[in-house]
């Protein structure tokens, strides 16, 4: 723990992703007592040294707030971190409940959380800020798609490249959205692409740290360097600002060979990336800043600045081999 730092009791929910499991590593690493949770009982993250693990209910569940609450109540949370969007809503409804259980959040507004969850309304918010972005169709839209515009086919709601679909007609894009649960359609852009984690504190002012997405497996930056580009950093700052980003927040795109724009930006996650370790690896203080704002304390943005050409490889571990009583279904 660093000199002057309170240690904490800080929920971090989604312990079963990348992001949540490598997020409650670092708060142990930093001296916070950190509570796991995530709905699935074989979560990863449930079994990392030290934690304290819960399973709660699903976002989707009608039992999820009660669980919570009861959470926060009984292990007497003082900060909660989420790093599953699909509970930004139900979490933004419960803000004030859960201040009056002494939790500190770090929440967007609603409409930043809309905008997180759902792809077809981050197109509409970007284009209103006149912000490159691809070109984006609903099905009953394909009909507008020109003739020469290789696509991606995949869900409006959707996370990690999860049913994400190659094509280069119409005809293929509207097979594909048979196939695709609430999907859109999107012009495929070639390039560079890129991921930033950023830090926006609750006066708006927002630090950035770009990385190339060098191999993605699964919607995850499987090996992955940073860089410097000014032009890219306006952009994802456009895009956070256009949002109403606030907190941690991990903003996509793509730097272009050809066409009109350099810089297109295609989406953003109001949470912690999957690779947020190369952003700390290469000298930004990413998530000791994100404790100070979570527990209304200034940001110190010149801790965040960042060193380019660090490279993150990330592999699959073994957490554990024990025995021990293994549900037949999840």
């Amino acid at each position: 723990m660093q000199e002057g730092t309170t240690a904490r009791r800080i929920l971090v929910t989604g312990v079963g992703g990348a992001p949540g499991l490598d997020l409650a590593m670092e708060l142990l690493k930093l001296g916070h007592e950190v509570i796991g949770t995530d709905s699935n009982p074989l979560a990863p993250g449930l079994l990392i040294p030290g934690i304290t693990a819960r399973t709660v209910a699903r976002a989707d569940s009608p039992n999820y707030a009660r669980d919570l609450r009861q959470l926060c109540a009984d292990l007497g949370v003082e900060g909660l971190v989420s790093t599953v969007e699909h509970e930004l809503p139900l979490l933004i409804d419960m803000r004030e409940e859960l201040t009056g259980l002494g939790v500190s959040t770090l929440l967007p507004p609603p409409a930043a959380a809309k905008a997180s969850i759902d792809k077809a309304v981050f197109d509409q918010v970007v284009r209103r800020h006149r912000i490159p972005t691809p070109a984006t169709f609903l099905p009953d839209e394909i009909g507008q798609v020109p003739d020469d515009c290789r696509l991606v086919v995949k869900p409006r709601r959707g996370q990690g490249s999860k049913d994400l679909y190659f094509c280069s007609t119409k005809t293929q894009a509207r097979i594909l959205c048979e196939l695709v649960t609430d999907p859109i359609v999107q012009e495929r852009v070639e390039g560079q692409e890129f991921s930033a984690d950023c830090l926006v504190d609750r006066q708006g002012r927002a630090s950035v740290v770009l990385r190339k997405r060098l191999m993605v497996h699964g919607g995850m930056s499987m090996v992955a360097a940073t860089f410097h580009d000014d032009e890219a950093t306006a952009r994802v700052k456009d895009v956070l600002a256009a949002v109403g980003a606030v907190g941690p927040a991990d903003v996509q795109g793509f730097i272009t060979q050809d066409g009109s724009d350099r810089v297109v930006m295609t989406e953003i996650n109001l949470r912690f990336a999957a690779g947020f370790l190369l952003s700390e690896a290469a000298g930004a203080d990413m998530v000791r800043q994100t404790v100070n704002a979570l527990f209304h304390r200034d940001v110190d943005h010149d801790r965040l600045e960042y060193e380019p050409d660090v490279c993150l490889t990330k592999y699959v571990a073994v957490l554990s081999t024990e025995a021990r009583n293994v549900p037949e279904r999840v």
